[in-house]
């Protein structure tokens, strides 16, 4: 691994990928270490915001009925 090597890697749930650009000499402080690496990550997808209130109990049953009938009301 060295300078110019892509790494692709999980971290917290994401794919991070970042392009070594240099290699450091010595342990040192954050802001250091990320002067030593491009973050090529893509930007994630914004959140879809809410529309209206939370949805309530009965609600939320109605829409599990919608989306699997077999589950339904006996």
């Amino acid at each position: 691994m060295g300078p110019g090597d892509v790494l692709t890697f999980a971290q917290g749930g994401r794919i991070r990928v970042i392009r070594i650009l240099a290699l450091a000499t010595r342990r040192g402080p954050a802001p250091e270490a990320q002067a030593l690496y491009e973050d090529l990550t893509p930007p994630e997808a914004p959140e879809t915001p809410r529309t209206g209130p939370r949805p309530t109990k009965k609600d939320r049953r109605a829409l599990d009925a919608l989306r699997d009938p077999e589950d339904g009301p006996a």
